[in-house]
């Protein structure tokens, strides 16, 4: 049999992330599968220059760093401002029509619900992520069309994040993952249904008491980790492809704060541990090692301002820059956001600028609406 489109779908698998690899050490790192994991899901970090992990401090934390649940339901004593006090239940909605240059009708989207339990000492959170790569016409050696079929991908996590000492939370994520490309009965060798199973971990540092050269970061200053997509590799009907193991190490730092205003900026560091030679990709925890033999890390550094009335955020505005090596992907753009608060609602809005023309992610837009009850 044969598919028409075929070039259609290799492109919307590979060209998640631009993972055109230009060069060979580049080229070892490619090959993981479902790397819609490491698509950024909330508009909020998207208009940071994809940067989350040392904030997470709503419920997308689930992927940022599900550590940042282990500070919800806490309500800090010495917080100056409103803003500090966390909620106690947070829902999360997101959408984005992905890719939108090719115009294949793809698009992702995220949800997410967490609640504090004051029994077990910390939120449980549970998250799902969809991603539709599209439909595709199924036709027979004659080039007749015998039907149709779609394309799509989904994982669905349960996280847990506590706090082991007043300054520091730890979290973990348990997720489902399911890999829909193509049905058993097109019998193409890179193609099928495959499923897995993996586990994010993460910890988060956000001293309510820090003075540094005389500087006072009393509730200012974070730092973040997160190990994600730890897990056994998605096996398709004639193949096999390790998850996208990701490493992230984020910084964020409070620049100015007072009733009408506050200024953050933020940066993270990732770098996925993927690593294939010509006996395929290395098992878990050989890449962990492995995957450094490729130079180079992703970096996003994003700035976040609040203008405030009575201590209460109403408008938001973001803007952030991110940058992957050539050899990596050669990913290199701005990204500009904002965002509205009215009560219990945010509305968030996030847009990616390339750097390179007729570039795949060219005016993605990503939307999240957030509810909270304090």
């Amino acid at each position: 049999m044969q598919i028409t489109k075929i070039a259609k779908l290799l492109i919307a698998v590979f060209a998640l992330f631009g993972l055109l690899r230009v060069d060979a050490f580049a080229a070892a790192n490619a090959g993981s599968a479902v790397p819609f994991l490491l698509i950024t899901p909330d508009s909020r970090a998207t208009g940071m220059g994809d940067i989350g992990t040392a904030i997470a401090d709503d419920i997308n934390a689930v992927y940022w760093n599900p550590a940042g649940l282990g500070f919800k339901g806490y309500i800090n004593p010495e917080a100056e401002f409103e803003e500090d006090l966390i909620p106690y239940r947070q829902v999360s909605l997101s959408f984005t029509k992905w890719l939108p240059q090719f115009n294949a009708d793809l698009f992702y989207n995220a949800a997410a619900f967490g609640h504090y339990f004051e029994e077990i000492n910390g939120t449980v959170a549970l998250n799902f992520v969809f991603m539709n790569m599209g439909e595709f016409t199924q036709t027979n050696n004659n080039g007749d069309e015998i039907g149709k079929f779609i394309s799509n991908e989904w994982t669905l996590g349960l996280s847990y994040g506590t706090k082991i000492t007043e300054d520091l939370a730890i979290g973990a994520q348990l997720k489902f993952i399911q890999s829909n490309l193509a049905p058993k009965a097109v019998g193409m060798s890179d193609a099928g249904t495959g499923t897995s199973g993996g586990f994010d971990i993460g910890l988060l540092y956000k001293p309510t008491k820090l003075n540094l050269f005389g500087w006072n970061l009393n509730n200012k200053f974070s730092l973040g980790f997160n190990l994600q997509n730890i897990g056994p590799k998605v096996t398709y009907k004639n193949q096999s492809d390790p998850l996208p193991t990701n490493l992230r190490l984020g910084a964020a730092l409070t620049i100015y704060r007072d009733e009408y205003n506050d200024l953050k900026i933020s940066s993270d560091v990732s770098k996925t541990l993927v690593y294939r030679d010509d006996n395929g990709a290395k098992p878990i925890p050989a890449n962990f090692t492995w995957a450094w033999k490729i130079p180079g890390v992703e970096v996003g550094v994003g700035l976040e301002y609040w203008y405030k009335y009575n201590n209460t955020p109403i408008v938001a505005i973001r803007g952030g820059y991110f940058n992957e090596p050539e050899r990596l992907g050669k990913r290199k753009y701005f990204t500009f956001g904002a965002g509205v608060k009215y009560r219990m609602f945010n509305l968030d809005m996030s847009f990616i600028n390339p750097l390179e023309e007729n570039h795949p992610l060219a005016n993605t837009m990503r939307f999240t609406l957030l509810i909270d009850w304090k």
